[in-house]
């Protein structure tokens, strides 16, 4: 009995594993920065917002008395990548999660025109193109370069941060105004569906191709996070789900050691649906 209690205590232990974050200074990047630090590991948060992601960092150490690193670095550059996990394995001498969160939060609005530029009939092949590099190509290229190093070393874990819309499409009622013509109402843009399905077929590309060098790769799909969206949002969106509300900031931590510790040594290839029961209706 103390032997199971002692496995089940340990079992999710992240003792001095390094664990990369992609878009790190975002509100999720924090959160998983934090659940990491909390079951001792070492979180790195990757950013083209160096300032920002150096005051996370900085916030994180200072709150769970821990290493918490941050380093500049273009997830849709190659070469930046290559740079910039060359200078991880030089500080800490290994990288053992890789967390694919990085994304370009899509915009809806108009484009001075009376429509909507978020419809797929007026969207910008520059918005495509800019959104997929970041999503997509972004996890893609850190997955190469990352995947590849723990591959070729003690293996590791992937985790893609996908969406429950990876899973279902988008209800665009939740976004519709009153009085506006179709051609100006709001709806989420294609880029977001795409590159959170792509994010699915990714998962599980990667994790039958390097499953025998000791590296697994699962997707979380977390749904909409409550940040003081408007009233009327809230409450549509919260109608469709069967807890009836929108998850709180730190209500995926869990998943995340769950995912990134030895707690999940035999999930491969899965997609963990957090969304307080929305995908089943």
């Amino acid at each position: 009995m103390s032997e199971m209690k002692k496995i089940s205590r340990n079992i999710f232990s992240l003792k001095e594993r390094v664990v990369i974050i992609t878009g790190g200074a975002g509100l999720l990047g924090e959160k998983h920065a934090e659940a990491i630090a909390e079951f001792g590991g070492i979180p790195v948060l990757l950013d083209v917002n160096f300032e920002e992601a150096l005051i996370k960092a900085d916030k994180v150490a200072k709150k769970y008395d821990t290493i918490c690193k941050a380093y500049h670095c273009d997830i849709t550059d190659l070469n930046n990548i290559s740079k910039t996990k060359n200078s991880i394995v030089e500080k800490f001498g290994r990288i053992d999660v890789l967390i694919n969160n990085a994304a370009i939060d899509p915009k809806m609005g108009s484009d001075g025109s009376g429509r909507s530029f978020s419809r797929l009939e007026f969207f910008s092949l520059l918005q495509w193109n800019q959104e997929i590099n970041v999503g997509l190509t972004g996890a893609f290229l850190c997955t190469k370069v990352f995947g590849s190093y723990m591959a070729e070393n003690s293996g590791g874990t992937i985790i893609n941060i996908s969406s429950d819309l990876g899973i279902i499409a988008p209800d665009q009622r939740l976004y519709r105004k009153e009085k506006l013509k179709e051609e100006a109402q709001p709806v989420k843009p294609i880029t977001y569906s795409v590159i959170k399905h792509g994010l699915i077929g990714l998962t599980k590309y990667t994790a039958t191709y390097w499953v025998e060098k000791g590296v697994r790769a699962n997707a979380l799909c977390p749904a909409g996070v409550y940040t003081n969206q408007a009233d009327e949002f809230v409450q549509k969106i919260s109608n469709l789900i069967p807890m009836g509300r929108m998850a709180n900031v730190d209500e995926y931590k869990g998943a995340i050691v769950f995912l990134a510790s030895d707690a999940s040594s035999y999930m491969n290839g899965a997609i963990l649906i957090i969304d307080g029961g929305r995908t089943i209706w």
